[in-house]
This record gives C-alpha cells, structure tokens and sequence, in this order.
C-alpha cells in the first residue's frame, strides 16, 4: 500500500512508563544510588545479564509475581534478602508523571481521537493511575493480563482491535526503538518517544488536531 492509500490516523496507542511518565532509567539510577551500587547497576543488569533479562520478561508476561522478582533481581544485584520486600515499588519510587503528555491524550480522547494504552506492565509494583485510565482512554491493554509483552505483534493487533480501527488507522508512540518495528510491519506510523516537546508536535500533525 502506497502512502497516498493509507487511511487517516485516528487512533493513538502509546506506553506509559518513560512516555506518559518521567524516564524510567532515571528511576532505576535514583534506586541504584539509594542502594549504594553504581548507578547504572539495574540497566545494565537488564541490558546484559540474560538472567536478569529472562526474569523481566516473566514478570512483564504475568509468569512470576512481583515478590518472587523481588527475592530474585534483589540476589542478582547483590542486595541483602531484605532489600526484596517492596523492591519493585522501589524501582519505580522516583517516577512521576509527565504532565505534558498526560495532557496532550487527555485532550486527544477529548477532541474524539481513539486512545489505547499498550504497557509493559511490572506486576503490582508499578502503580498505574487508574482515574486517568479510566477517564483518557478507550482501551488498556496490559502485558500480563495479556500474558504476552512488547514487542510480540499481537499486542500491538489487541491494541488496535479493541480501540476499534485498523492497525493502520493507528499511531504508536514509545520510548524503546525496539517496540517499533512490529507495530509498523502492521501498518502503524510509529513515533520514538524523547521527549513532549518533540512528541506532541509529530501527534498533532499525524491527528490533525491539537494537543496543546
């Protein structure tokens, strides 16, 4: 299909931790720093130990609880038992919201564009603000309910589907390049998430609608 022949977008779909939020590697610095490891400690942790790697991805697909990855991340950095209890929790401590771009899909579902969340969920320690799911979006998938994380296809499919359009009616915005890929094979414009400032102007000129 040729640019020309793609339908309008009028449906959003974006993450939430590290886009509708402050950016998640700063908070896992901030509780490295808190622990007393090097700051980068967690992100390297999952960038380059499978195993830390393999328990994420558990996590995220609702396999293991959040305690029991608590116990296990917690031996893996080479924090003492008791440092588990709470650890997910912890991780995220120093998130905020972004109130840009909470705004910015607030006004978006307001103004009539179909809003979805597409999250890589973190069990019960990631705490999502339910007023706010409720009230700017139409959909909320969440990858352990879906027992299925990014970037498998078929959550990016569940996304559309239950926002009501067709993947390629739709927008996906995320902070990981690698989550990109599959949502644009399915016919989806992608935007990499850096910052509000760049992202919104890019949503207002694929919605053709204002978000400011």
């Amino acid at each position: 299909m040729s640019t020309a022949d793609r339908p309008p977008v009028r449906g959003l779909l974006i993450d939430y931790g590290g886009v509708l939020t402050s950016n998640v590697f700063a908070a896992f610095r901030a509780f490295s720093a808190a622990e007393g490891l090097d700051p980068d400690a967690v992100a390297d942790r999952f960038r380059h130990d499978r195993d830390a790697r393999d328990l994420l991805k558990g996590l995220e697909q609702g396999d293991i609880g959040d305690e029991a990855f608590g116990r296990r991340l917690a031996k893996l950095l080479g924090l003492a038992p008791g440092r588990a209890d709470g650890l997910v929790a912890r991780l995220f401590e120093a998130l905020h919201p972004d109130e840009a771009m909470v705004a910015a899909v607030r006004q978006a579902h307001d103004v009539g564009v179909r809003t979805g969340l597409i999250s890589n969920s973190w069990g019960d320690g990631l705490r999502y603000d339910e007023a706010f799911l409720i009230e700017a979006f139409d959909a909320v998938v969440l990858s352990h309910e879906e027992r299925m994380r990014k970037p498998a296809p078929e959550i990016f499919r569940i996304g559309a589907r239950r926002i009501g359009l067709d993947p390629r009616a739709c927008v996906f915005v995320d902070d990981l390049p690698f989550n990109l890929p599959p949502a644009e094979a399915l016919g989806m414009r992608t935007v990499l998430h850096r910052t509000a400032d760049e992202t919104i102007p890019q949503l207002e000129a694929l919605l053709g609608v204002h978000l400011r």
